[in-house]
């Protein structure tokens, strides 16, 4: 395998994750048994020390249709407001006829900030469910994959380009990265959110390792990448949204100095060894220890006959859950709010999913999988607390 940023051969296995099967696939009650099973293994590349994943699951797999929502989520839908918000007081606040194109921009969430702002709004998504509900919300929206040649046949040019959640996921990386420079205007700001490496090793929130994110980014190496296409940061900052994600502006080469945030940043990765293969391989202990400790917790809940549901029904829980080996012997349910996973069952462990409002019953204890929004969830459900149920999280986010 070539390194997907710089190419080189020169790549050694990191953390390997087992055979898993795509973990958006929740499966319809036929399915159950049949889903296929791909590599989960991290590699490091010794040239520009990127990490990612050495399998791709074809992207038309992953992504022509999903049942992933961002609208779902309150806090989520805050975060892109206040990024919408943030671009516009920062850049185009006085700009006439300010445009934006959204790469990967789901049921247009964000597009519906920038919208509000008054902003002439394009968005491009792979998934014909989640790209149809953008449409019908008023959102334009093109059912594509974004790529060079899609930013050609749009034929114009933006002032902002917005990639959230999507730039780690891209099977044509290099492609796409020259359809961004190609749809940027020259005093345009490409604002990139990722996953930041750094974070997910320090949280120890591996299942945020799936096929769906193919790398797994941090300062140091999203710039090889963006100096490869003419691109370049010029300014970044991490944001408590997702555990910890870097909102990253970026420029067209030379048109902007690197703040002094950026430089600490940068400076912060080369003190704490961030894209060293040690640290990688420390994290991959580190996983086993963490799994040791969640099956003891669950198998003594058990033994005491407690009921446990897993809360949320998120896409990297089903990393967690088949790396562990936690099915219904563990969580009779996992409990969602998205209707469009009613009736599902999670790939791999076959776990039923359960809509909150339809739930009969309460658990002693909820797993909390969608940990990411842990004060969300929290606040949410204190009179389940003040009821004794318990919340555990098996990933406890630093705070940002």
């Amino acid at each position: 395998m070539n390194c997907r940023v710089c190419d080189s051969t020169n790549l050694e296995l990191a953390i390997d994750l087992g055979n898993q099967p795509w973990c958006n696939h929740f499966l319809k009650p036929e399915e159950v048994g049949k889903e296929p099973f791909y590599p989960l293994r991290v590699l490091f590349c010794h040239d520009c020390h990127t990490v990612q994943l050495d399998y791709t699951v074809k992207k038309e797999i992953m992504f022509g249709d999903h049942t992933y929502l961002s609208g779902v989520t309150k806090s989520l839908s805050q975060h892109f407001k206040t990024v919408a918000e943030e671009i516009d007081n920062r850049f185009f606040k006085n700009t006439p006829e300010k445009s934006v194109l959204d790469i990967g921009s789901n049921d247009g969430t964000q597009l519906k900030h920038f919208q509000a702002l008054g902003y002439d709004v394009l968005g491009v998504e792979s998934s014909k469910t989640t790209a149809k509900i953008a449409n019908e919300a008023g959102v334009p929206t093109l059912n594509q994959f974004f790529n060079l040649e899609t930013a050609k046949q749009l034929n114009r040019k933006f002032h902002a380009i917005n990639a959230a959640g999507v730039f780690f996921h891209l099977e044509e990386l290099h492609s796409a990265a020259e359809g961004i420079r190609e749809a940027l205007r020259e005093d345009g700001v490409f604002v990139v959110q990722f996953l930041y490496m750094k974070r997910i090793v320090e949280n120890l929130a591996f299942d945020q390792i799936y096929h769906e994110h193919l790398l797994y980014y941090n300062l140091q190496t999203i710039e090889v990448l963006l100096n490869r296409h003419g691109l370049s940061m010029f300014d970044a900052y991490l944001s408590p949204i997702h555990g910890g994600s870097i909102i990253g502006f970026v420029s067209h080469q030379g048109k902007q100095k690197p703040s002094d945030r950026l430089q600490q940043m940068r400076q912060a990765e080369i003190e704490d060894k961030s894209n060293e293969l040690s640290t990688y391989l420390d994290f991959a202990r580190r996983i086993e220890q963490m799994k040791a400790e969640n099956l003891a917790y669950l198998d003594a809940a058990k033994q005491e006959g407690k009921r446990v549901f897993g809360f949320g029904a998120p896409v990297k829980g089903n990393t967690l859950l088949n790396y562990f080996g936690i099915g219904t012997q563990h969580l009779d349910y996992l409990v969602e709010k998205n209707e469009l996973r009613r009736g599902l069952y999670s790939p791999g462990q076959h776990i039923p999913v359960v809509i909150e409002k339809e739930l009969q019953e309460l658990p002693d204890i909820y797993y909390v999988l969608a940990w990411n929004f842990k004060k969300e969830i929290l606040a949410n459900n204190q009179n389940l607390i003040n009821q004794g149920v318990q919340f555990y999280f098996p990933v406890n986010p630093k705070e940002v």
